[in-house]
């Protein structure tokens, strides 16, 4: 009997700039670490990556999958990063008749390589490279309720100490980011950032709650203002789906002076 898989939503951050020393993410990479030491080593991850949409869920199937540099605008040594882990084509399959066996169509790909949705947190977590990896794309549409069916379809998957890592960032404005904060922007972020705590970590509301929740996230506090577009929050939708209840620990944190927070089964 395979073991259960571990589980993590985590924020990525900004580009390389989690590698390059930025001061707005120390409190990212230190919360990574820790992390990273309460996990079981794996032996492989799987990624939902923020940075890869697709009509049909696509799984990377390629045996060294090279690395997109895709961020702008950062200095030349962030086109030089390297994270020469492997692919894992048997995962990749097994994932792929998992997905097929109850009815979501879905695609693998050879040839793609890994974003920087992979490569920037792995990177902190396991220098090494040594565990392979796979990733896995969101749906173009992003239907919140369509992620968490992707999850659900991956519970029993059959493969020893598995981590399945959904990238993205619990706040994501990118103009707020860079735009001197008032007391509304605070407000809205810290508000739809208590609103996401309770949501993935609240014993006390049922799982039908729990999912209502995150299809309607849209009527949650600040959440437009949090995501003008949703794609860094459901890569959450897919962990959750995988989960099937509240998350075991949370973390809360700052990355570029915003509320930011991170959630592990």
């Amino acid at each position: 009997m395979s073991s259960k898989p571990q589980i993590l939503f985590l924020s990525h951050g900004g580009g390389p700039m989690p590698l390059l020393g930025d001061a707005g993410h120390t409190e990212m990479v230190d919360c990574l670490k820790s992390i990273t030491s309460l996990l079981r080593k794996p032996s492989a991850i799987v990624v939902v990556s923020a940075h890869w949409e697709e009509k049909l869920p696509t799984i990377t199937a390629g045996e060294s999958p090279s690395l997109i540099y895709d961020y702008y605008g950062f200095p030349e040594e962030s086109y030089s990063i390297t994270y020469p882990c492997k692919g894992e084509a048997l995962l990749a399959n097994k994932i792929h008749e998992k997905l097929e066996r109850v009815g979501i169509a879905c695609n693998l790909d050879k040839q793609r390589g890994f974003d920087h949705g992979l490569f920037i947190p792995l990177k902190i977590m396991y220098p090494d490279a040594d565990i392979p990896c796979i990733q896995l794309s969101l749906l173009n549409n992003l239907s919140p309720a369509e992620h968490i069916s992707i999850g659900q379809a991956l519970q029993g998957l059959d493969y020893e100490d598995l981590l399945l890592i959904g990238s993205g960032f619990s706040f994501h404005n990118m103009k707020a980011f860079f735009a001197p904060e008032t007391t509304e922007s605070k407000d809205l972020n810290e508000a739809f950032e208590s609103w996401l705590l309770d949501t993935c970590s609240n014993t006390n509301i049922s799982e039908e709650e729990r999912k209502q929740r995150l299809c309607e996230w849209v009527k949650a506090p600040g959440a437009r203002f949090c995501h003008p577009r949703e794609e860094h929050l459901l890569p959450l939708h897919v962990c959750y789906g995988l989960a099937g209840g509240a998350c075991a620990e949370s973390f809360e944190l700052k990355i570029l002076n915003k509320k930011s927070s991170m959630y592990l089964w």
